[in-house]
């Protein structure tokens, strides 16, 4: 599935929302699942996945207790976010990824260690936060490589946008942490031009700045193998104000 809609084509005056909407910040080219991946959604999505019900969720019923909750956009294969959930226990992680292949690979990672601090949506996340994530329910937002669509035509798709900053911070609580990572400089440039414009955060380094690598994000294989590419890698922390 693709969305192939336009900016330009949406009607005058149409809001924020819609606009979000319709344009994707991805591509939905599904990969062809394991047997092993597709053995994941058979055993473990009733446990570990969430169904998009377009409506506000209870987390601290989801999850059994009530405890600060990170979110992840665009998880991939979920190394990053296996391992937060490991070595950070009393947090509560949701991940957002709508390519199957890695929410499977999740799911059997989670499911070999018995993890109970994790929950997954297979669904676009511009509609989980709108619908499903209460205003302040987030103490964090973790968004990790997205796609930089390179192309000039195409960087109206990239997720880190003005208005999806400010839907983050509807849903953020205050002093709440948005930790955002890329190997593509333009595409930290941008980052940054959209961030320091942004009147609901401050830079938790200073106005302006990159952040160095905080040890909470793990190098995974695909920052190894952009490394060995010779990408630099840019990472950057805004609070909630």
């Amino acid at each position: 599935m693709s969305d192939d809609s336009h900016p330009d084509d949406a009607p005058a005056g149409a809001d924020h929302e819609t606009h979000l909407r319709r344009i994707r910040s991805f591509v939905l080219r599904e990969g062809r699942m394991t047997p092993a991946q597709q053995r994941a959604f058979d055993a473990h999505w009733s446990r570990f996945g969430l169904d998009y019900r377009g409506e506000p969720r209870d987390f601290a019923a989801t999850f059994g207790r009530q405890a600060p909750r990170v979110l992840e956009i665009g998880f991939g294969n979920g190394e990053a976010l296996a391992w937060a959930s490991e070595h950070d226990a009393d947090r509560d992680f949701i991940g957002v990824e709508v390519h199957g292949p890695g929410v499977g690979r999740l799911m059997n990672a989670l499911a070999a260690r018995d993890a109970r601090n994790v929950r997954i949506y297979k669904h676009d996340a511009v509609e989980v936060l709108e619908h499903e994530v209460a205003p302040g329910a987030l103490s964090e937002v973790r968004i990790w490589f997205p796609d930089p669509w390179h192309k000039k035509r195409h960087n109206k798709r990239r997720i880190v946008q003005p208005d999806f900053v400010a839907l983050l911070a509807s849903r953020m609580a205050p002093d709440g942490l948005l930790h955002l990572a890329t190997d593509w400089q333009p595409y930290a440039e941008h980052m940054l031009e959209v961030m320091e414009a942004a009147p609901d955060w401050r830079n938790a380094v200073a106005p302006g700045s990159y952040a160095e690598k905080p040890d909470w994000r793990i190098e995974t294989h695909f920052e190894r193998r952009g490394l060995r590419l010779g990408h630099g890698v840019w990472d950057l922390l805004y609070r909630r104000r």
